[in-house]
């Protein structure tokens, strides 16, 4: 099948990668101009324009689609996509707005005819329709998430579904290893979808239990420890790898990369929040209610380290109180 394809991060790069590979004729590619990275800050190409590239797929980089905000950019990408001859363009973290041309830019497909563009999106819809998703659902605890195929309309991802996939959480999952797994459910069923094109139907998405994953802040990052040890730890695995969470001691911060609740030791149920309660070849802390252990941190400039070695540069005593980061 001929079809177009609309994505930025490895994440999409997996469901680009499973198309190719099931044999479907990638006419066009649209991802985010490249974005300086690194140290050095050389620009580098998104995953998915790396992969296309290596496949001698054409690919486009507009800055945005929309002609109201900038003709000259927007109009020559809609006039390819409309040109390409795609039967369905499949979409997976884009990262720019698609206004309607590009949305009905296709043929179409379906046993109406009448999918034109369809979305892989990391969750199971109407529950976190937005941009982040995955983090969102390990924040609340969820249980269990997914994978939606839907038919793409004007609204924040809330077209009629196609397919589903699930898939448990683990306590164990952060937002990088459910990432990765949701990234090759996404591709699997988009591939399953494509296999039988002319059988496609939508089901519209239940008017309740919809709620919206705001995108990730900076500005979220520090750790407020007056929340229990179970929150903190749901947050923390939800902000890796970005935008970690962080604490301060003394007006110097440093990143919390990996922890775990525990209860708190007799004694220490009088704690504060963010009481150092052992900082003897392992770092124990006062949340709300429990306790987290830091595993491994990170200060400025540092690599990342167990926190023993941590507290062996770091001078912290029980008693001493954690700070919020600035």
């Amino acid at each position: 099948m001929r079809i177009a394809f609309a994505g930025t991060p490895p994440f999409a790069a997996a469901a680009l990668k499973a198309l190719i590979e099931a044999g479907h004729d990638v006419a066009l590619v649209l991802t985010q101009p490249d974005r300086p990275s690194g140290r050095g800050m050389k620009l580098k190409p998104s995953a998915v324009k790396e992969l296309a590239l290596a496949h001698g797929l054409k690919v486009i980089t507009p800055v945005t689609l929309s002609v109201k905000k900038n003709p000259e950019e927007a109009l020559p990408a809609l006039e390819m996509l409309e040109g390409c001859g795609a039967e369905v363009l499949v979409v997976a973290a884009y990262g720019l707005i698609l206004p309607q041309r590009a949305l009905d830019a296709a043929h179409g497909i379906g046993r109406q005819g009448d999918i034109r563009s369809m979305n892989i999106h990391a969750s199971l819809l109407p529950r976190w329709r937005g941009a982040a998703p995955i983090q969102r659902a390990i924040m609340a605890g969820d249980a269990a998430t997914g994978v939606t195929l839907m038919k793409m309309e004007a609204g924040l991802d809330t077209g009629p579904m196609i397919l589903k996939a699930a898939t448990d959480i683990t306590p164990e999952d952060t937002a990088a290893s459910l990432t990765e797994r949701l990234a090759q459910i996404g591709a699997d069923i988009a591939v399953r979808a494509l296999a039988e094109p002319g059988a496609l139907v939508c089901t519209p998405q239940p008017g309740e239990g919809v709620t919206y994953a705001e995108k990730i802040s900076k500005s979220e990052s520090p750790v407020d420890w007056t929340l229990s040890a179970v929150e903190i730890d749901r947050r923390l695995r939800a902000f890796t790898p970005f935008p970690y969470m962080t604490s301060a001691f003394r007006g110097e911060t440093f990143k919390l990369r990996a922890a775990r609740p525990v209860e708190r030791a007799a004694g220490s149920e009088n704690a504060r929040p963010g009481e150092v309660l052992c900082a003897k070849g392992r770092l124990v802390v006062a949340c709300g209610s429990g306790a987290l252990e830091i595993t491994r941190l990170q200060k400025a400039g540092k690599p990342e380290m167990p926190a023993a070695s941590f507290l062996q540069s770091f001078a912290l005593q029980p008693g001493d109180v954690l700070e919020t980061a600035a």
